[in-house]
């Protein structure tokens, strides 16, 4: 994948990308009537100075992407960004990421361009998903000038949704990892993240799919009847 990003990235500097420009990206997908089993989901991770969206920022994005109910070990997306006027002293310990990994990262506005065009509007899946949607959306927006609103899904919300009794000793995606027995190769490390979110999105697929929900809507729908159950219990 690396070699593809590198390529593409000479391909744009020369003029010619091969695919869409930055007038024409791929429009975002609803979810709708397409068949679960049908669809390629982007599962997303990302690494980021700090928690805070509105001072914080992205400075790694790791994703892979899922077709028919199986992760595309060929269509991934890793790339640390060009980032070196920004201050990760607070939080290279947890990402690893130092000064000379930023100075020596991919340029923002090429590495966003390209995670636009290589998820083509496809659904994204992430674990604690409105955290990475905070900060993908302002990198795309003070970047690219990006406001399109794709579909997101939370991974987090999936897992209790599809197994309320699951006893995994906590709400983290440690503890779900270790509930299915699965190996993470790094944590907050976001292409290793995005890799056992997605193979904990299967687990969820497989289970959904068993219930009878066919559709993406379903599978959606199905995540916002959750979150109005647990409003209604905070507030009983």
């Amino acid at each position: 994948m690396l070699e593809q990003i590198k390529d593409w990235i000479e391909r744009r500097k020369a003029g010619s990308t091969g695919g869409h420009d930055r007038e024409h990206l791929p429009t975002p997908k609803t979810a709708g009537d397409q068949r679960l089993s049908d669809c390629r989901l982007i599962v997303l991770d990302l690494e980021t100075t700090g928690l805070n969206p509105a001072k914080d920022n992205v400075i790694a994005i790791g994703a892979v992407a899922i077709r028919h109910n199986a992760i595309d070990l060929s269509d991934q997306f890793d790339l640390i960004l060009r980032r070196p006027e920004l201050d990760i002293s607070e939080t290279v310990l947890i990402h690893g990421i130092g000064p000379e990994a930023l100075t020596q990262g991919h340029e923002t506005e090429d590495a966003l361009l390209h995670l636009l065009e290589w998820m083509n509007g496809d659904p994204i899946l992430a674990y604690h998903s409105a955290f990475d949607q905070k900060f993908l959306e302002k990198a795309l927006k003070q970047t690219l000038g990006y406001t399109q609103p794709h579909t997101w899904l939370d991974v987090a919300e999936m897992l209790p949704a599809y197994y309320p009794n699951s006893k995994t000793g906590g709400k983290g995606l440690d503890n779900w990892a270790d509930f299915f027995d699965l190996e993470v190769s790094a944590r907050h490390h976001a292409a290793a993240d995005a890799m056992v979110t997605a193979e904990l999105t299967l687990a969820v697929i497989n289970k959904a799919q068993k219930n009878g929900v066919v559709s993406l809507r379903d599978f959606n729908d199905k995540l916002k009847y959750y979150r109005q159950l647990k409003n209604i219990h905070r507030q009983g």
